[in-house]
């Protein structure tokens, strides 16, 4: 499956906010090609909340691991928790092996998120693409009960 795909897949979430930065739009020019995924029914960007998933397509200054830079690669992050990220790579998140993060289509923690239960696929491809699919739609499902349930405080 190709990025286009699964970003796509997750377009058809309710309620979902997609950013991507473009060349001449307002976010700085490091993030031009990438996609931050939210839980914003209003459309607004959320001031109080990281994305629940996101899409990079190249090495940032203080995220180089997984080897990002060379045409074609990208690498989909999603936040899945602590108890999901032991099942998908054996490790609790506070307690992250050293490892070559530029692995292609297999579950890892990411390389600076993963203490935050975050993990990475570079290039998901046959291993674990229907999982991702599976977990981009849990993380978004998560994110608007965490939503939801910040607005029955607030009102």
């Amino acid at each position: 499956m190709s990025m286009q795909q699964v970003i796509d897949t997750v377009r058809g979430f309710d309620g979902v906010l997609e950013l991507a930065p473009q060349p001449g739009s307002e976010f700085p020019e490091i993030a031009w090609g990438d996609h931050f995924f939210y839980y914003s029914p209003d459309g607004t960007v959320p001031s109080n909340t990281q994305p629940y998933a996101t899409i990079v397509t190249k090495d940032y200054p203080d995220d180089a691991l997984s080897n990002l830079d060379p045409a074609g690669r990208w690498r989909l992050n999603i936040h899945v928790g602590a108890t999901v990220f032991a099942e998908l790579t054996g490790e609790t998140p506070d307690d992250v092996a050293t490892r070559d993060f530029s692995e292609e289509d297999v579950f890892l923690p990411h390389p600076v998120y993963g203490a935050l239960g975050w993990v990475a696929v570079v290039d998901p491809g046959e291993r674990t693409l229907a999982t991702a699919l599976t977990l981009l739609r849990a993380a978004h499902d998560d994110e608007r009960r965490r939503v939801e349930r910040r607005r029955s405080r607030a009102g």
